[in-house]
This record gives C-alpha cells, structure tokens and sequence, in this order.
C-alpha cells in the first residue's frame, strides 16, 4: 500500500478500551465521576490558595500552577473520550488528533518540571529558611512558571512535529482511547526509526533530567534533616515534604510504567490500563494528597465550605 500524507479531512478510529455495548455505559459514568472529581478538587485547590493569604507562599504559587496544568492534562484526552462513548462515535480528525498530542505532551511536561522546581522549593525552605523569602521571590517564581510553559511549549512542538511527519496507509483505527505517539508512530507506514530516536532523546530530557534533579534536591533534603538533633525536629522538616514526594512518586512511578508499557509490552490492554492510571487517576489524586496532609490546605478549604 502507498503510504500519503493525512489531510483534515480523513480521520482516525479512537477504538476505547472496550468494544462491549454493556460496558460503555459503566465506563462512561465512571470516566465522568474521573473527570468531575478531578476539576472540582483542582478548583478547590485553586481558590483555597486563591483566597487565603496565609498561602501566598512560593511552594502554593508552584500547587497553584500543578492543579492548573493538571486539569489541562486531564482535559485533553478524558473529554473526547466521554463525547465518543455518548454518541458512539469513534472517529477523531487527523487536526484534532495532532493538537490533542501538542496539548497532551504540553501538560505532561509542565507536571514533570513543576514537581522538579517544587523539589526545589523544598530544599531552599528546608536547607536554607532564612534566604526562603529573599531566593524564591515573587518576581523569580513567576519567571520560573512562564519559562517552564516555554520549554514544556517547545517539548509540545517537537512531538506535533514528530506527527506529523508520518505517512498514513489505509489502516486509520488507533487501538487506544486517545491519540497516543506510541501507537501512531505503530500505525504509520513509513520508516519510524528516526521518529523513534528523537522520542527516545525526548524521554531522556524531560524524564531522567527532571528526576535527577528531585533526586538531588532531596538528597540535600535528607543530608540537612540528619543533621537535626531532636527526632521531633526531624520530623517537621520531614513532614513538609510528605505531600510532594507523595506526588512524585505517583506520577514518575505510572509515568515510566505507562511509558514501558508502550515500548515494551505488546499488549494494547496492558497499554492502555497503564495510560489510565496515568492520565486520569493521578490529575485526580493530587488535590487530595495536598488537602489531606496540609493543615494549611485543609483550613482554607474549610473557609471556602463556610
């Protein structure tokens, strides 16, 4: 088969995770609770730090920033899947499948660097208290966002480019609930080899190098919090970090396990429940890590109820 170029008007086949008509009613109102909970606990997140002055701090300014980028991640992908299932439709547009990879790969990457400089954050406030104020100063912390949505932009770009520089045969049905890159470039009929290098020489940038640079970050962290003499001591120095590395951990841990699946694994389920964790419940989790294990969090909640 000739292989050519897509235009706006073919489309591809968005196949789901299931085909059974019985089950898409369960899993269209599961997606949707998903989906509910995940924007109602970022807003919250946002007007509580929003309203409150006592969280006019960098490591909010940071959350504030995470719950916004969180609800995009969500928003690209769990939206058209639920108009999918309600009109049991599965096409999607060759246009609309490229911007759902910009913007899916342009979240992903401003949760990835967001949660390296809230690392940071920890490791200023930890290690050095007194110069918290005066290093991570309002004007820094702005900085450092608008140049993190830079990078993340520019990681967006490379992949839509990435994209759309495959050639398509007559095989248009993607075996997943949303345009992902591994199987488009799976689907294409053209050579994939050098796609495949910049994906990898991608992953390596905006994933090992944001890592290392958490690992570092808490190493100092940890290096500081021995140092403290009394046990309780310790434990307030430590407890400050519970909520993010909770994050981390969560997201780095279903990101590298999505991210293997779609390499390794030859199985589309196996592929696809990997995806699901990772795009869903962890947007979904967030809010609730950080509202339950901050006191802070948790009274500028109970303000907003009141």
């Amino acid at each position: 088969m000739e292989p050519y170029n897509l235009t706006g008007a073919l489309e591809f086949l968005l196949l789901g995770l299931s085909e059974d008509p019985e089950l898409q009613p369960v899993l269209f109102a599961l997606f949707l609770l998903i989906y509910l909970l995940t924007v109602l606990g970022n807003v919250l997140i946002i007007l509580a730090i929003s309203s409150d002055s006592h969280l006019h701090s960098p490591m909010y300014f940071f959350l504030y920033n995470l719950s916004l980028s969180d609800m995009g991640f969500s928003s690209t992908t769990i939206p058209k899947m639920l108009i999918n299932m309600q009109t049991h439709n599965k096409s999607i547009t060759y246009a609309a499948c490229l911007t759902q990879v910009s913007f899916f790969t342009l979240f992903g990457c401003m949760d990835s660097l967001l949660l390296t400089v809230m690392a940071y954050d920890r490791w200023v406030a930890i290690c050095r208290p007194l110069y918290y104020q005066v290093i991570l100063n309002p004007g820094l912390c702005r900085r450092l966002v608008l140049m993190l949505f830079f990078i993340s932009y520019m990681n967006s770009l490379v992949h839509y480019f990435i994209v759309s520089q495959l050639k398509f045969c007559t095989n248009m049905e993607i075996p997943h609930f949303f345009c992902d890159i591994p199987e488009l470039l799976k689907l294409a009929c053209s050579d994939t080899s050098i796609n495949n290098l910049f994906r990898f020489l991608l992953s390596i940038i905006f994933g090992f190098l944001p890592v290392s640079g958490i690992f570092y970050s808490y190493y100092k962290i940890i290096s500081s919090i021995i140092r403290v003499p009394s046990l309780l001591g310790k434990y307030k120095a430590f407890s400050t970090c519970g909520s993010h590395l909770s994050v981390v951990c969560l997201f780095y841990g279903t990101g590298l396990e999505a991210y293997l699946s779609s390499t390794i694994s030859r199985s589309t389920r196996e592929n696809m429940l990997a995806s699901v964790i990772y795009t869903m419940r962890v947007p979904m989790i967030n809010p609730f890590i950080y509202s339950l294990r901050n006191r802070a969090m948790k009274k500028a909640l109970q303000k907003i109820f009141s």
